[in-house]
This record gives C-alpha cells, sequence and structure tokens, in this order.
C-alpha cells in the first residue's frame, strides 16, 4: 500500500509540475545565423524587468523509430530554489548506473523487448536486467508498452538528453 501511495504522490507532483504556471515560450522561429543565445534572448525579454530568473529547457528530437518529440519546460529560479531536492533524488539515482543508462539508450535506439535486452553483451543476468528495468521504471525513466516491452515516455525523452547534455557540461 505504500508503494502506491509514494507512486500516486509522485504522479501528483509530476501533474502539478506540468500545469504549473510557466513562464512564456521562447520564439518559435530558428535563429539567425550568428545568433548563438537566441533562446536566452527570449526568455530574458519574456521575464518581468525584476524577475529573479528563469531555467528554461527545449528540443525536438526524431528518434531512430521515425517517433518525433517536441518539449519544452521553464520555471522561475524561486520555485526552483525553493523546492524540496531531495524528491528528486529517485529518479537521479535511477540513472547513476552504466547498465540502466546504456538500457535507456538502447530503448531510445529502438530495442524494445526484454529479449532484446538480454541479447546485449554485458548487461549481466536476466535477474539484474529486471532490477534494472524495474528501477527505470518506478522512477519514470521507462514505461511498460505491453508484456516484455519498455519505452521511454515522450515526456521523459527531452528531458532525459537535457541531463546527459548537462552531464558533459
Amino acid at each position: 500500500m505504500a508503494d502506491i501511495e509514494e507512486r500516486l504522490s509522485a504522479l501528483e507532483a509530476q501533474v502539478a509540475a506540468l500545469t504549473a504556471e510557466r513562464p512564456p515560450a521562447p520564439p518559435a522561429a530558428p535563429p539567425e545565423a550568428g545568433d548563438t543565445f537566441w533562446a536566452l534572448d527570449g526568455l530574458k525579454a519574456r521575464l518581468p524587468e525584476e524577475s529573479d530568473g528563469a531555467v528554461l529547457y527545449t528540443g525536438v528530437v526524431r528518434l531512430p523509430d521515425r517517433q518525433t518529440y517536441h518539449w519544452q519546460y521553464g520555471q522561475v529560479v524561486p520555485e526552483v530554489l525553493d523546492s524540496d531536492w531531495s524528491e528528486l533524488a529517485a529518479a537521479l539515482t535511477a540513472l547513476a548506473h552504466p547498465v540502466r543508462l546504456r538500457l535507456l539508450r538502447e530503448v531510445l535506439g529502438g530495442r524494445h523487448g526484454t529479449a532484446e535486452l538480454a541479447a546485449i553483451e554485458g548487461l549481466g543476468t536476466t535477474g539484474q536486467l529486471h532490477h534494472h528495468l524495474r528501477q527505470l521504471t518506478a522512477a519514470g525513466w521507462l514505461r511498460s508498452s505491453g508484456r516484455g516491452r519498455y519505452a521511454v515516455p515522450g515526456e521523459r525523452v527531452v528531458p532525459l538528453l537535457v541531463i546527459l547534455t548537462a552531464a558533459r557540461t
């Protein structure tokens, strides 16, 4: 029962985050040549002068299976700083293992079935594979899309790639 309550609480938090008031979107027009900070400039232009700032991430992703995702999300800085960061530990912990990162890459690359994933060299035993799949699913990075099949939820594709990009800087 506690697991259900935790999952419900996590879902409620996700819905609240998705429906929370966000800073207006930057312009959708492509950047001019040499206009390096077009997204940043658009965000700054939409913030009130007395604002403490905002964080915005956005992306357009086409995966090998031709699925395309468009995503944009932003939050004002006080909301980010004042929120309970410890609530993010489970989602971040799920990403903090090389095998789980490899599984996410493989699923995004088109390998969706447990049998396909189990055939990949270096992922460990079937039991270990299922353990990692459960961790990723519980944290919301994967969703079961049928018996023994997994997908990265559409609303998590760009955020996942943003986290991976940020980790490289």
